[in-house]
């Protein structure tokens, strides 16, 4: 029988799965009820945030979340260690959210609310902030993080993503390209377009200080 990728000392690492990955991966390989209660654990949370940021519905959100776990159990004997864990669970959370987008346009379009205002949206208060320069950099209080949730659901899904992912949920540009599928100078031009496209939205909304501090760092 062929050696399995994740044969190795417990003092390295599996291609980019680190070892603590490599345990749980085992574990879920043998079947083991609590590796599966650590998984979830480790990451609903996470994935439930990453799907209700990119659908902006609690119920999609849910759906997604049951869906990726499935889509996990299913295939963690085909993961092979090329990204992390984590990276690989954010993926499939993305391609979730794209499925469950994309049916929504097409079966329920007709169903959305129309009256839907700003206090719907959800407080952004598990926001990791970046040292960049990003919209989120300025928003202190509930009040205007309640704006720029609401701005950051009109941006197109394709930059919102890339902005989520780098500014709420604090991947590395390197882990975003891998989440996406996409070269890494594609997630640096996403990002650039989406937190400028977020600062547009917000432009006639946010009197927050001076402008230049609206203004994203081009440099990054």
């Amino acid at each position: 029988m062929a050696a399995s990728i994740f044969e190795l000392s417990p003092d390295r690492t599996a291609g980019n799965v680190e070892v603590e990955d490599f345990h749980l991966v085992e574990s879920l390989r043998d079947g083991s009820e609590r590796a599966y209660e650590e998984l979830l654990t480790r990451f609903q949370q996470p994935v439930y945030a990453l799907a209700l940021r990119l659908l902006d519905d609690q119920g999609e959100a849910c759906d997604v979340v049951q869906e990726v776990f499935l889509k996990v159990f299913r295939n963690i004997g085909n993961f092979r260690g090329q990204s992390s864990l984590k990276t690989w669970i954010y993926r499939i959370t993305v391609n979730e959210a794209h499925n469950a987008r994309r049916w929504f346009f097409r079966h329920r379009r007709a169903e959305v609310e129309l009256d839907k205002t700003p206090d719907d949206a959800r407080n952004l208060k598990e926001v990791i902030p970046d040292r960049s320069r990003s919209p989120f950099d300025v928003a202190f209080d509930r009040e205007q993080h309640v704006m720029i949730e609401a701005a950051l659901e009109r941006i197109n899904p394709i930059f919102r993503e890339a902005v989520v992912l780098r500014d709420i949920t604090d991947l590395a540009y390197e882990e975003i390209a891998e989440v996406l599928g996409v070269s890494l100078g594609t997630v640096k031009s996403r990002i650039l377009r989406g937190r400028e496209a977020l600062r547009e939205e917000l432009a006639g909304t946010l009197k927050a200080g001076p402008a230049p501090r609206w203004v994203p760092n081009a440099a990054e």
